[in-house]
């Protein structure tokens, strides 16, 4: 009862928690009018700056607009000017005198320059060429103009209703616009030039073929003048938008194509900031005063309860945790349970509990008596800390027993991994007593897993005891999951278990120095079977087989691999297995002609072994078979989890000619990069989807979707379980290049496959069909 009710008292927030929520609520609220009046502040300053810096673009706009305006203006009084000087009489059209044109150009030159202020003036005739020439450097000068300018007087002359465009009021008017030139933002206007100007003569604008051009850039003189009125601080012309992060661009666009010119670039007077900036002084200030108030009110009321708060606090953790290696008591731990059975109950998601002994630890106990026991404790407590980390939940559960709930949602590999990792550390010497005594302990480990269809503490814990129970007579010094078998059915998985030892054990398989099993020894009662491989094709030349290991048990009869193989995976006999199973298969594929191929399965634990390449290229070389005749299966789930040593391995392969497969594709781990990275010489097509052939419509397009996989990336083909001839039908058509089932052959010993193979290469019978 007690224990109950201190692990409540943790659950009750202490005095000092209460305080310390008020005052952070204060504190809190406080702070958030400060940060409101900071907030508001900003908002009507941005606010403030955002409507001032509009307000300067719309005036920068307008000021720009009336220049243009000006510009035309100008442009049309000097084009009056110019008429003037070229007219000799009224009434009358008059030759053009040159040396007089050009006496009136150049003073009229100097007069837009100089009283205009425009960089540039020219006469041009319609087709744009310099009719009043003033000076070679001039000339040059709107040599490089003139493309530039003609789109401007020809938008104006190509056509006679464009005239139009220069009347206002029925006079001359001038045409302005703004562009680029010698890379400058420019103003530039065209106006016709009047020969005759008669009230008693209605002439056309234009007819004297003459124009008067001139142009002002925009980021001289002009730029200085629209700043000084305007107020643009700091204001300059730039081709891009590269202003600084306190400037404002304003972009100029050209009149005829809208596309940018340059910007205008300047620092914008900004009201609002310059009122926050005055104001923040103030603020921070208040600010700091609250809260230095507030902070010193939380001090002083902490210390007055520190001394509680920490009494409260120890209490707890004593009552909850235990003494000597600070972990979490059995009653911690009899709590957690309860929250681990409702979590799982609500939802679907399971948790594994291990449970730890440690092996020998009483002989160490009692023969160094329990200081150096203490210690050994406490330092095998370490290393399983260093183990789980800080997401799992350790405990001590009695002297040498210790209880792991592992994280909700942790994977029943990841759960066995953990655990095993915890046996090998705990498994390497001590050193204790001052380093002058030296031990060696072992651990066990039983694991079960806590579902929604197991919510019984007991049960749970009853699990977890009889999965540490077969650890330790198995050996001790492992892990072992909870498995059914171990009620139910035990007596028998024992007894293949005892079978198959017996099997390794009474037939050794002969090693050279690389582990290479020798010729000659046969492994009682496990035989290799063949399934032949055909064509996809027409002929359905019969192309190689898949070996395929069967056990024929004396008392059980002939045994598939789903049966045996977890138990030799289980004794770590997958490896000796396959080395026997690829030797057997060798050896038989050299009796046969050399146009056919032998496949042969690889397990996850034979690519661990970092001898696999060179046991298959011993094998290989003792029974002189040509390497491209051999092709190794792997699984998806093999090459998943490929290390850097595996890959080494299957590339050391792939050189000498040995082909790899990717065995029932689309069942695992599925990755398109595994057919890249790895080489993949075949793909197989998992029976389960050519079974859906003629049956769903979803099997058609998965087939029909590797196989279009594998030949975009070029790879070969080889669909499994083909029983029917419809399926074999859809599967040639669809371009698989291999085909193998029951409709072939079933798997058969190696006398009888030898013997189907001179059947006409096993075919004879469907090319029938």
């Amino acid at each position: 009862m007690s224990v109950h009710l201190s692990i409540a008292s943790s659950n009750r927030p202490s005095r000092w928690a209460t305080y310390k929520i008020t005052l952070i609520l204060l504190t809190l609220s406080g702070l958030a009018v400060l940060g409101l009046v900071f907030l508001a502040a900003f908002w009507a300053a941005t606010e403030s700056d955002a409507v001032a810096q509009e307000r300067q673009r719309r005036l920068v706009n307008d000021r720009l607009q009336a220049q243009m305006d000006q510009a035309a203006h100008e442009i049309e009084l000097m084009s009056v000017g110019f008429s003037s000087f070229l007219n000799s009489g009224p009434g009358q059209k008059a030759p053009l005198d040159l040396a007089r044109a050009t006496w009136s150009a150049a003073t009229f030159g100097r007069i837009a320059t100089s009283v205009f202020r425009y960089d540039a003036a020219f006469v041009v005739n319609a087709n744009g060429e310099l009719v009043v020439p003033r000076d070679a450097d001039n000339d040059k000068r709107y040599r490089w103009l003139k493309p530039l300018l003609m789109p401007l007087l020809r938008r104006e002359t190509a056509l006679p209703d464009s005239l139009s465009l220069f009347v206002r009021n029925g006079k001359p008017s001038a045409k302005i616009g703004l562009m680029k030139l010698e890379g400058r933002p420019s103003i530039a206007g065209a106006i016709p030039i009047s020969m005759v100007e008669h009230k008693d003569i209605a002439q056309r604008p234009g007819e004297s073929g003459l124009y008067l051009v001139a142009f002002r850039f925009l980021d001289g003189a002009a730029l200085q003048e629209l700043s000084k009125e305007q107020g643009l601080a700091g204001a300059r012309y730039s081709r891009a938008s590269d202003q600084d992060p306190n400037e404002i661009a304003f972009q100029i666009n050209a009149t005829a194509t809208d596309d940018p010119i340059g910007f205008i670039i300047w620092a914008p007077e900004l009201p609002g900031s310059r009122v926050v900036g005055r104001l923040i002084p103030v603020l921070s200030g208040c600010g700091l005063i609250i809260a230095a108030l507030f902070l010193a009110l939380m001090f002083r009321l902490r210390s007055s309860l520190r001394r509680l708060s920490e009494s409260e606090e120890t209490a707890r953790h004593l009552s909850l945790h235990d003494a000597l290696t600070d972990l979490p008591n059995r009653a911690f731990f009899n709590a957690r349970l309860e929250d681990c059975r409702q979590q799982v109950t609500s939802s679907d998601k399971g948790q594994a509990l291990a449970l730890l002994d440690l092996d020998h630890f009483k002989e160490v106990n009692d023969t160094f008596g329990h200081a150096v026991g203490d210690q050994l404790l406490q330092a095998a407590v370490t290393r399983m800390k260093i183990a789980i980390g800080s997401s799992h939940f350790l405990a001590r559960i009695g002297g040498d027993e210790f209880a792991l709930l592992i994280e909700r949602g942790t994977s029943i590999e990841d759960a066995i991994s953990l655990c095993v990792h915890i046996v090998e550390l705990i498994g390497a010497p001590y050193n204790l007593g001052n380093s002058s005594i030296a031990v060696r302990i072992g651990c066990s480990a039983g694991l079960a897993i806590l579902d929604g269809q197991t919510v019984n503490i007991s049960e749970w814990l009853r699990r977890a005891d009889v999965a540490l129970y077969v650890a330790k007579g198995a050996g001790k010094n492992r892990a072992v999951l909870y498995d059914g078998a171990f009620d139910e059915g035990a007596i028998e998985r024992e007894r293949l278990k005892a079978d198959l030892n017996r099997i390794f054990q009474e037939h050794e398989i002969v090693h050279d120095l690389h582990g290479t099993p020798g010729l000659g020894h046969e492994l009682e009662e496990l035989e290799v079977f063949f399934q032949s491989i055909h064509g996809g094709d027409r002929t359905e030349d019969l192309a190689g087989a898949e070996a395929l290991v069967r056990w024929r048990h004396p008392q059980r009869g002939l045994l598939s691999p789903d049966v045996f193989i977890p138990l030799l995976e289980e004794l770590g006999l997958m490896d000796r297995l396959g080395r026997f199973v690829l030797s057997r298969a060798l050896r038989a594929a050299m009796t046969w002609p050399d146009t056919m191929t032998i496949s042969v399965n690889v397990s996850p634990s034979q690519l661990k072994n970092p001898h696999f390449a060179q046991d298959v290229l011993s094998i290989l070389e003792t029974h002189r078979l040509n390497p491209a005749r051999l092709e190794l299966e792997l699984t998806e789930a093999a090459l998943f989890k490929a290390d850097r040593a595996m890959k080494k391995s299957l590339k050391r392969l792939r050189s000498v000619g040995v082909r790899i497969a990717l065995d029932d594709f689309g069942t695992g781990y599925s990755s398109l990069s595994h057919l890249v990275q790895f080489n993949i010489d075949r793909i197989k097509i998992d029976k389960s989807f050519v079974k859906l052939l003629g049956t769903k419509a979803e099997g058609a397009a998965i087939v029909s979707a590797v196989l279009s996989l594998s030949r975009s990336l070029g790879t070969s083909t080889t669909a499994e379980g083909v029983e029917t001839f419809g399926q074999r039908d859809f599967l040639r058509v669809a371009g698989c290049t291999h085909l193998q089932g029951y409709l072939y052959s079933k798997p058969m010993t190696e006398h009888d496959f030898r013997a189907f193979i001179r059947s006409s290469n096993g075919s004879e019978r469907l090319r029938k069909v």
